[in-house]
């Protein structure tokens, strides 16, 4: 009897209803990665090494959705630490920069505000009973020039030969990045105020 009523509960069991799972795991490295890049930076002051991790962090932010959308692996909780792990990228990184003295402050402003701002009003639209608001392209494309921008402040105030022209890649990177960012957080809106609408008639 256990056999059969096993398989049937695997069966109507939906995929990646767990939330230990590649993707997720993925996420956790990630912001594990966090730790160790304040101790690179302000432990043993290696800006270099530091950039380095940062950049391993930022780059890898497409690695969880892809796994989860390929590996059938999409959870509540997935979708939920994805986009948390990206705002605590920029706000625990992009401080963490700007303290360090290598970001110029009317970057990091922008930059920190824009973060502030949307992760308010995520909770916030869930709060009130809100949808999930899908992620756009082009908030995607901002978010990814953003985290390449942030490291190549770091590393232009490193050691290395080429710091020089990390600077230039941070504000070639960053003022696409803000651009992109700032059109998103726009047209994320109207996305708000329709999530909330529906949510509400979901409700209802």
């Amino acid at each position: 009897m256990a056999g059969p009523s096993s398989t049937s509960e695997s069966a109507t069991s939906p995929p990646g209803s767990s939330w230990f799972n590649i993707p997720n795991t993925i996420t956790v490295v990630r912001l594990a990665g966090l730790p160790v890049f304040l101790w690179l930076l302000f432990d043993r002051h290696e800006r270099g090494t530091a950039a380095l991790v940062l950049t391993a962090i930022g780059a890898t932010d497409w690695l969880d959705g892809y796994a989860a959308r390929h590996l059938d692996q999409v959870t509540n909780l997935g979708k939920v630490l994805d986009p948390v792990a990206d705002r605590l990228v920029f706000l625990v990184g992009g401080t963490a920069v700007l303290i360090d003295g290598s970001m110029p402050v009317v970057f990091a402003v922008l930059l920190l505000a824009r973060e502030a701002v949307v992760s308010i009003a995520t909770v916030a639209v869930a709060i009130a009973g809100g949808r999930r608001i899908d992620v756009l392209w082009v908030g995607k494309a901002g978010t990814f020039l953003l985290m390449g921008a942030v490291p190549s402040f770091l590393a232009s105030h490193s050691t290395w030969a080429s710091a020089d022209a990390f600077g230039v890649l941070g504000w070639v990177l960053g003022s696409v990045g803000l651009v992109l960012s700032y059109y998103a957080a726009a047209r994320y809106v109207p996305a708000a105020v329709e999530a909330l609408r529906e949510g509400r008639a979901a409700r209802t």
